[in-house]
């Protein structure tokens, strides 16, 4: 298959493990020239070429003609999958992890872990458990509680991965950390409570995907600054409903 240079120089800067920013800076160019460059809007000129060449280190045949490129593509990122008869193994570059046997399912990031296993669900943030909480005597609540979401998850997930859509396994674990989302979210609703809802983790996921697919690493992190608002603003409005009952 015949790359355009755009996706060759595109590949390239990926496997260096820089962002269009970062590689501007090096070679002493704009973001935007680095952009225009892999959506093959323009083509670098041979000084450019030859600055390119020599911060991956390879020859400039190998930059444009990319005759390593497929062997550089095939290179293991950060992101670790490791599927075994033991069970699916998830690791990010961030040090989150998932893990998925006959035991149970268990995410852990870096404020909450997740633990489903045979003794229920289990939610710790920050150290403090948010889940479980005494049960509701609910028809429409047990029912959601006892669907099995996880299953849906794990079926999700080697979907994606065996199909090689939304991200494929490198992307597709995500869909993991909605499972505390999926718990949680019916406690927030059946206890009237949106502080119930473990809102850090929708965070973390959005933030990780953005950041994997779009690169907004930077700004994206402002996102992390909303769950103390969010957190804020539920508690407000759950004071303030128990003054108008």
């Amino acid at each position: 298959m015949n790359n355009s240079i755009g996706e060759k120089l595109y590949n390239h800067r990926k496997n260096a493990g820089f962002s269009q920013e970062e590689l501007a800076e090096k070679i002493g160019v704009s973001r935007q020239a680095v952009s225009k460059w892999e959506r093959d809007e323009s083509s670098p000129d041979t000084n450019n070429l030859i600055a390119l060449a020599k911060l991956y280190n390879i020859s400039l045949d190998d930059l444009v003609l990319g005759e390593t490129s497929s062997k550089q593509e095939e290179a293991p990122t950060n992101d670790k999958v490791d599927i075994s008869p033991a069970g699916i193994q998830v690791e990010s570059h961030t040090g989150d992890k998932v893990n998925i046997n006959w035991k149970g399912i268990h995410v852990d990031t870096k404020d909450t872990n997740v633990h489903i296993d045979k003794d229920g669900v289990n939610v710790t943030e920050n150290g403090h458990i948010v889940f479980p909480k005494k049960q509701i005597d609910s028809r429409a609540y047990r029912f959601f509680k006892r669907f099995p979401y996880p299953i849906i998850t794990v079926i999700a997930y080697l979907l994606f991965g065996s199909l090689e859509i939304l991200g494929g396994w490198g992307l597709g674990w995500l869909v993991f950390l909605t499972i505390p989302l999926y718990y949680t979210l019916i406690d927030a609703i059946a206890r009237k409570n949106a502080g119930e809802f473990c809102y850090p983790v929708l965070v973390v996921m959005l933030y990780m995907y953005f950041g994997m697919v779009k690169e907004w690493w930077h700004p994206g992190w402002i996102m992390f600054l909303t769950i103390p608002v969010y957190y804020f603003l539920a508690d407000f409005i759950g004071k303030l409903c128990k003054k108008n009952k």
